[in-house]
């Protein structure tokens, strides 16, 4: 079986959790977390050198972190994956975004607020920052969802999957979803796949 590494309370690590849910795929879940250290371990240091989580860890051994890449290797020909080159290209170009414009300002002001230990890092410039470049972020996902139910084209993809965590929280982090309501009829359509299960969902323990 494989499994992931991962903490229960963070988007990127819940995004292969719901990922394998929707797929009906088991895996098993190991609680580790950059705030109490346990991904500086000399033993999780050894299987991903960045520390940090999620890790994807095969029953072969084989190691794979970062949480897109991993979205991208679990859903290698299943739907959540097109096939045509260009719509895969269109699909990871949502998931670059995710990564690049909104994770770095929506989740990380969700971050600034949430934990506390982040607290000396929440400046009110750092703040105000984040939730002007994560407004605009929402902005660009609210015009593209004016016209488009998905981020995959035609049907629910990785890229969906991506952008869906730190969205469905960003209220967390002072951000008003009010005015994106194609956004939110979006994270509406996403809890209704069969196998969706909320931000925070780990799989019992076997």
């Amino acid at each position: 079986m494989i499994t992931i590494h991962g903490m229960a309370d963070s988007g990127n690590c819940y995004k292969p959790r719901l990922l394998l849910s929707l797929l009906g795929r088991s895996f098993r879940h190991v609680e580790v977390s950059t705030r109490d250290g346990s991904t500086r371990t000399g033993e999780f240091l050894q299987k991903n050198p960045a520390g940090q989580c999620p890790l994807l860890e095969l029953e072969d051994g084989r190691l794979l972190p970062e949480s897109n890449a991993i979205l991208a290797y679990l859903a290698e020909e299943t739907p959540f994956l097109p096939i045509d080159p260009f719509d895969r290209a269109q699909t990871l170009r949502w998931m670059f975004f995710e990564q690049n414009a909104h994770e770095v300002s929506v989740a990380v002001r969700r971050s600034l607020t949430v934990y506390p230990e982040r607290a000396s890092a929440a400046t009110p410039e750092r703040l105000a920052q984040a939730l002007q470049n994560g407004r605009n972020a929402l902005g660009v996902m609210e015009r593209h969802l004016a016209v488009e139910d998905w981020f995959g084209p035609r049907r629910p993809s990785i890229a969906d999957i991506a952008l869906y965590p730190y969205t469905a929280t960003a209220p967390e982090g002072g951000f008003s979803l009010d005015e994106f309501p194609a956004v939110r009829r979006w994270l509406a359509r996403m809890a209704t796949l069969p196998g969706f299960r909320p931000v925070g969902w780990v799989p019992e323990a076997a």
